[in-house]
């Protein structure tokens, strides 16, 4: 097929100018590769914008996202576990993050490694809350805080957001001692219980 005269005259100028100005490729990997600001790379926890609300490992498609909830040093605690080698940097964690800020993505591509694919994650912490009746999870204490100053003054709707935004002010204390179903009075309704345990209470008093 013939090129017009215009697209000949075109090619033969960018041939011309590269010949003295170079490739316009770039020279990675011998030179670090800047990718542009949209670019999708490597998602990153951001430990102090994180609440682990878990809701990056519910919409992650490549399930590289772990949740973890255990017991160290007597403190409950749950963990989410980034799996970079299981990533396809989709960015679904990034778009359904509550705080918008938890987790980014980077524009880190090169993760490329000889090592052990254990090596190649990386983990956030969170406090978890757990329930002063039957010791069930309810959720990390920074997303309970984070709920009741999202919510403001209708936080006091709800007994345990109310308590752990007052606590946040310093205006109240945590009661750390643990009641039974059996003993549960109206007075146990300030603690911090789980839906069932509160359940049970309300329905008690």
């Amino acid at each position: 097929m013939r090129l017009p005269g215009v697209l000949q005259f075109r090619i033969l100028k960018e041939a011309i100018r590269a010949a003295f100005t170079g490739p316009y490729t770039q020279r990675f990997p011998f030179e670090p590769h800047k990718p542009a600001e949209a670019f999708k790379g490597k998602p990153e926890f951001h430990e102090k914008d994180c609440v682990g609300c878990t809701a990056c490992a519910q919409v992650c498609p490549a399930r590289a996202i772990a949740v973890v909830d255990e017991v160290e040093n007597g403190k409950p605690i749950r963990k989410l576990v980034l799996r970079h080698d299981l990533c396809i940097f989709c960015g679904q964690c990034e778009a359904n993050c509550i705080t918008e800020k938890g987790i980014r993505l980077s524009n880190e591509f090169d993760l490329a490694t000889l090592s052990n694919r254990e090596e190649v994650k990386s983990t956030v912490e969170k406090e978890l809350v757990v329930c002063q009746c039957c010791g069930e999870n309810i959720a990390p204490r920074e997303h309970i805080l984070w709920v009741a100053k999202k919510l403001g003054p209708l936080s006091f709707s709800n007994t345990s957001l109310m308590f752990f935004n007052l606590q946040s002010k310093f205006l109240a204390k945590q009661k750390d001692s643990k009641v039974s179903k059996e003993n549960l009075l109206r007075a146990d309704r300030i603690r911090v219980l789980c839906p069932r345990c509160r359940r049970e209470v309300v329905i008690k008093s």
